[in-house]
């Protein structure tokens, strides 16, 4: 699977590693949906480390279509509520 995180690039993450993202997405809606700022921030910076610590990075020049974009680390939780529209972040 490609996944953009937005501002920074892509990378390759192996789908066997869905599972333990989407532990994190599904905590992110719940603080989304709350309204939970602090958690929301600590949940979305998890989600982005996840990504790139699983992930492999795409060489620059590369641009292949990302089945899943993330917002970027600077995102608010406003932002990330607009993206979402309850559809989550990771694909279940």
């Amino acid at each position: 699977m490609i996944v953009r995180i937005m501002g920074e690039g892509q990378l390759t993450l192996d789908n066997a590693h869905l599972a333990e993202l989407n532990e994190l997405d599904d905590q992110l809606l719940a603080e989304i949906e709350s309204g939970d700022e602090e958690g929301f921030r600590r949940t979305l910076g998890a989600l982005l480390n996840g990504v790139r610590r699983l992930g492999v990075p795409l060489p620059d020049d590369s641009l292949e279509p990302s089945e899943l974009i993330l917002p970027a680390p600077e995102a608010t939780l406003a932002e990330v509520k607009e993206i979402l529209r309850d559809d989550g972040l990771i694909p279940g």
